[in-house]
């Protein structure tokens, strides 16, 4: 005698797959009322003169390619969504790659050596690093440098 098959989990079959980061930032600006059509009229690359068309932004959003934008491609969509184009590069990293950009750009070498140190501090400590320096930039301010 056989027991039968248990029937398949119906809610797992219909759970929607995660949307990717660049996804999820163009879907974003259809959210605040913008269309395809406009993102894609706005989509040049300024420094190439590189399009990215309306199917492309919809496929992204909706069944995203196997591989991701080119570099002029990524200028193009940042500059329709009026991002930054380091977000949408951090986007597409993370969508495609699997990476999550931890840098801190736009910091030079010593401010990135000391985060780094603070980085394995207990929340004491950190508090503790905190105060010090907010000390030092009270104590600065009232000596008028």
């Amino acid at each position: 005698m056989t027991a039968a098959a248990p029937a398949p989990d119906q809610g797992a079959a219909e759970q929607p797959t995660p949307i990717g980061a660049l996804s999820q930032l163009i879907q974003e600006a259809l959210d605040k009322g913008e269309s395809y059509g406009r993102l894609a009229a706005r989509a040049v690359d300024p420094e190439t003169g590189e399009t990215v068309s309306k199917p492309y932004l919809q496929r992204v959003v909706k069944n995203p390619p196997a591989n991701p934008p080119t570099v002029p491609m990524m200028r193009a969509i940042a500059t329709a969504l009026s991002k930054p184009f380091r977000r949408v590069q951090e986007a597409t990293a993370r969508q495609w790659l699997q990476y999550e950009a931890t840098e801190l750009s736009g910091y030079d070498a010593e401010v990135r050596i000391i985060v780094g140190h603070l980085a394995g501090k207990s929340k004491a400590e950190l508090m503790q690093w905190r105060m010090m320096i907010e000390a030092a930039e009270r104590a600065r301010r009232e000596a008028g440098e």
